[in-house]
């Protein structure tokens, strides 16, 4: 799952700079929304990134089923909206699933428990481990809520998204290492 980063990364700008309203906020809403309705661009770059991390075929399944839902319930609130001429910062806040704690948590399992993702022949199995990963993900119903500065600008007359920055794609996705902070 290490091309997750490249995938959010494209993500961004497929769905980032495709959004604009009349209002900055508008512009963040609409590229939340189609997390929530599971754009057909949005589900286009989750197909394409479980083919490029060489899953098999349940293991695809389960992992766009953790994703699904992650953007179906993915929930928000702007805070508030600064502009300074024609650009703009949207504060919002965002509910996801805690994908991150998830993780981190089956890396220490399998440290802790190693005989547990050995093959037949005594070495380390990870398809064993991402099966094991996978179905943890998609047990979890921890929430975390995260903070977001959208930069917005205005082009045209109208409000767009500016791409979207790793972080903020890593908040969106649920997986952002919020220990460091």
């Amino acid at each position: 799952m290490k091309k997750i980063i490249v995938f959010l990364i494209t993500l961004s700008m497929v769905v980032g700079c495709a959004c604009s309203k009349s209002s900055a906020s508008d512009a963040v809403k609409e590229y939340l929304n189609k997390y929530n309705n599971r754009d057909e661009k949005i589900l286009t770059e989750l197909e394409n990134i479980t083919k490029e991390e060489n899953l098999n075929e349940e293991q695809s399944k389960r992992y766009k089923e953790v994703m699904n839902k992650q953007y179906k319930d993915l929930s928000y609130k702007i805070s508030s909206e600064s502009y300074n001429g024609e650009e703009a910062i949207v504060t919002t806040k965002i509910t996801v699933y805690d994908l991150y704690k998830v993780q981190k948590e089956t890396e220490e399992y399998k440290n802790n428990n190693r005989q547990e993702f050995i093959d037949n022949n005594g070495n380390y199995d990870k398809d064993k481990f991402l099966n094991y990963k996978l179905e943890q993900m998609q047990k979890n119903t921890t929430t975390i809520e995260y903070t977001i500065d959208f930069k917005v600008v205005k082009k045209e007359g109208k409000w767009v998204l500016n791409p979207v920055s790793t972080e903020s794609l890593e908040k969106i996705h649920g997986i952002y290492n919020y220990t460091n902070d």
